[in-house]
Formats: C-alpha cells, structure tokens, sequence
C-alpha cells in the first residue's frame, strides 16, 4: 500500500510515441534513462527519480505541459539531444533562475533542459 505521505505527489508520467525503440534509443543516449517494455506498444522508464513510460496510443500534441528535465552542463546536454536526433524547438535563453532550451523528441513531444548556470 503506498505510502500516505505519497499522497498528491506526481508518480508517474505517460508520453505518447509512434516508435518505442528509437524512443528508448533517444532518452536512453541522452539521459541515460532505463527501461522496461510491456509488450510492442508500451515501455516504462526510470530515470532515478521519477518513472513514466512511452505508449503508443496518443499522439503527441505540442502545447501541452512542458516537462523540464535539470542538466548540470546545458551545453552539452544540448548538444547530446541533437546528435540523438532531437530537434531544438527553443536555443538556449535566459531566464530568472538559469537557461534552459526546449527541443522535440523523435514523437514530437516538447520537452525542456534547464541549469541555474
């Protein structure tokens, strides 16, 4: 039974992905995510703090939340995701508190990469 402390915490995160293996692929080169697959359309992912997965039943949407994913070194986190394959949807910006740059996965999703430096 879960933990009552647990209560009203993000536990989980689902993104959509038309391609599981490139997928796993990306986030595996660039974050060092690990994972585990459910059968061919759904695979969870743990990236040492908090868990989600990729499913194929959605289509990513951009608009949507924007998760923001912390990186020591922003340079090279950046330069990662685009030899990965990602694209950079925003180059890095200032803002109050750090940088950060916003890049799309190989589904299209938008996520973001920030540091305090």
């Amino acid at each position: 039974m879960p933990e009552k402390s647990n209560d009203g915490r993000m536990d989980y995160i689902e993104f959509p992905a038309t391609d599981i293996a490139r997928t796993k692929l990306f986030y595996g080169e660039v974050f060092g995510w690990k994972f585990t697959d459910y059968g061919p359309d759904y695979t969870s992912f743990e990236d040492g703090r908090l868990s989600g997965g990729f499913s194929k039943e959605r289509q990513a949407v951009r608009g949507g939340p924007l998760i923001v994913i912390y990186a020591h070194d922003l340079a090279a986190t950046e330069l990662t995701v685009r030899r990965a394959g990602g694209k950079i949807a925003k180059e890095i910006f200032a803002f109050p508190g750090g940088r950060r740059f916003h890049f799309l996965d190989p589904n299209g999703n938008e996520l973001a990469v920030w540091s305090e430096r």
